[in-house]
């Protein structure tokens, strides 16, 4: 159902913290323009840790309105309470998303047992197409394969966002889950080889700043065209890993704005990207093209 590079985009701000939606709405354009596949908003990489539940539903709602139909809407609708993560699940679906990124719960390390009855609780109170979200460096809880098994009896759970970064792990969950459920990677640096190995796409920081090539780095992969992927993978690796010099989504929305994009607003108690990487950021972006794409230079 959802694959390819699917954006988990930033949320635009102005310099006082408030929501840019004149800002959003030009990221959304530049995204359908390029070829980006899904648009996921309210994710790690949209703050979704420092917005509210207002905000939260008000940005979803914007996101479905000004996208219009023209790409898949995933929204990021997960939270460490289970009944939290219904409400947004809910609200989400009846704004008219295609489907729910649901992280999974945070802080609390849930057993596997609560791992699974969440998620069950979620896809059975809310009949959206949903995607649970092992991140476990950001929440210290790892979903595991033997859990991810269990997701196949539940219809509406139709993809996994795995971004543990480990190659074995996505073979393990692709041979587990066959056709029936899709397997995303949620790591840029891997991306490539987890797609050569079954996976169907990626939720993707890189995507922000290079989406054209991310696109067709994805379309290749999941086609099996090792050297093709590779060619465009290699214009954007730095991008990979650069755009974790600071803690995603910094410098992120640092190189957007570089870019005429946004603003340089951010939300403490993330800060502005520190001048100290700005050079080498700005090598990765002049090497993977970025320019081409864009009205202003720095």
């Amino acid at each position: 159902m959802f694959t390819g590079s699917m954006v988990a985009v930033a949320t635009p701000m102005n310099n006082d913290g408030s929501i840019d939606y004149k800002s959003y709405q030009n990221l959304i354009e530049f995204h359908v323009e390029n070829n980006t596949d899904a648009i996921v908003p309210v994710g790690t990489t949209g703050e979704s840790a420092t917005i509210d539940h207002n905000e939260h539903c008000e940005i979803v709602s914007f996101v479905v309105d000004k996208v219009a139909k023209r790409i898949p809407v995933i929204a990021g609708t997960g939270a460490n309470s289970t009944s939290e993560a219904i409400a947004l699940t809910k609200y989400a679906y009846e704004a008219g998303v295609d489907g729910c990124l649901s992280v999974t719960p945070y802080y609390n390390k849930p057993t596997q047992e609560g791992l699974y009855l969440h998620f069950k609780k979620i896809a059975d109170s809310v009949p959206v197409p949903l995607i649970p979200y092992n991140v476990p460096g950001r929440t210290s809880c790892d979903m595991l394969p033997s859990t991810v098994k269990r997701f196949l009896e539940i219809e509406n759970i139709v993809a996994v966002k795995e971004a543990i970064g480990e190659l074995d792990r996505i073979k393990e969950l692709v041979e587990i889950c066959g056709d029936k459920i899709n397997i995303l990677s949620g790591d840029d640096f891997t991306a490539m080889e987890a797609l050569l190995l079954g996976g169907k796409g990626v939720i993707t920081v890189t995507g922000n700043i290079a989406p054209r090539y991310m696109h067709l780095m994805c379309e290749a992969a999941i086609s099996g065209n090792r050297k093709l992927a590779e060619e465009y993978d290699q214009k954007i690796v730095g991008l990979h890993k650069d755009l974790f010099l600071e803690s995603n989504p910094i410098p992120t929305k640092w190189a957007l704005y570089k870019m005429g994009l946004i603003k340089k607003g951010i939300r403490l108690p993330l800060t502005v990207f520190s001048e100290e990487h700005h050079d080498k950021l700005l090598e990765s972006m002049r090497l993977a093209e970025v320019w081409k794409c864009y009205v202003k230079k720095p």
